[in-house]
């Protein structure tokens, strides 16, 4: 059985993802999360380049049959959990959903209207010379 430990994320991230809040926020607070796997555990990094110029790394941790996103949304790192997609990678975060497929990659706040503009819309950087 395969381990994928020693994931420090800031509290926040527990907070975020399990819908817990805190009457105040803890500063410097690690915390490790440990996914076991019963097959191979991935990590990749990959950046994005959004349609404001900014650039959006995302951190994959696939760990079957866990299969997260690490993510930032106004710059907190949110756990993203997969979930079912008619095609690409669906993840989402309380009411965050980052929608990755072929290289493009979207961010949306689901509680806004559905007609609503992304929070970003990204293209996948090819580092290959």
């Amino acid at each position: 059985m395969n381990r994928i430990s020693a994931l420090p994320l800031a509290a926040a991230l527990l907070a975020a993802s399990t819908g817990l809040a805190f009457a105040q926020a803890t500063t410097g607070a690690n915390l490790t999360l440990t996914l076991e796997s019963a097959g191979d555990i991935e990590r990749t990094v990959v950046t994005y380049q959004c349609e404001d110029e900014q650039a959006l790394t995302v951190q994959y941790i696939n760990a079957a049959p866990n299969f997260l996103a690490i993510l930032p949304v106004d710059g907190v790192n949110h756990v993203f959990a997969t979930t079912i997609a008619a095609s690409g990678a669906r993840y989402v975060s309380g009411p965050y959903e980052w929608w990755s497929h072929q290289g493009e990659g979207t961010l949306r706040d689901m509680m806004q209207d559905e007609d609503a503009e992304p929070l970003a819309a990204c293209s996948q950087i090819n580092n290959t010379p």
